[in-house]
């Protein structure tokens, strides 16, 4: 299973996941209750070489979350309750990664650190729709073994 695949998956076990009909790559609809998926790719944040060779490196995988909810305009109760959701997924992810029970991406799960971050509403309309945007990150480690052509 790849990265985008293995977040998908995972963003399924958020308990309040029952809001969205799941999250669709690079699209979302203008549907309440959907979600996109856009990757943003791999981040190379590290690299270090050893002296016999072998190579750490520390990368990132970068996500927006899209997720469209009702927001009726001037509705300051559902809007709370949409910020309350947003906070709640981003709470959930910080804790999945805490505990370990976040999927792991890298050969190191104990360096691995997921969060979601800038949770934000990115723009509403008239007929009761509001796009929201979470900012998913996926730092990890991975090592490579290597040849120091000098020690031999």
């Amino acid at each position: 299973m790849n990265a985008l695949e293995t977040v998908r998956k995972w963003l399924e076990a958020f308990p309040q996941s029952g809001v969205l009909s799941g999250f669709q790559v690079d699209y979302t609809d203008k549907i309440p209750g959907t979600g996109g998926i856009m990757p943003d790719g791999l981040v190379e944040v590290r690299r270090s070489r050893d002296i016999v060779g072998d190579t750490t490196i520390t990368n990132r995988y970068n996500f927006g979350l899209y997720c469209v909810l009702e927001k009726a305009p001037n509705d300051d109760v559902g809007a709370a309750k949409n910020a309350d959701w947003i906070v709640d997924l981003q709470e959930w992810v910080q804790e999945q990664s805490a505990t370990g029970a976040a999927p792991v991406f890298g050969d190191d799960p104990r360096a691995e650190r997921i969060t979601a971050q800038n949770g934000t509403l990115l723009q509403a309309d008239g007929e009761g729709t509001g796009v929201y945007v979470v900012q998913l990150s996926v730092q990890f480690i991975k090592k490579f073994k290597g040849e120091n052509k000098w020690l031999i």
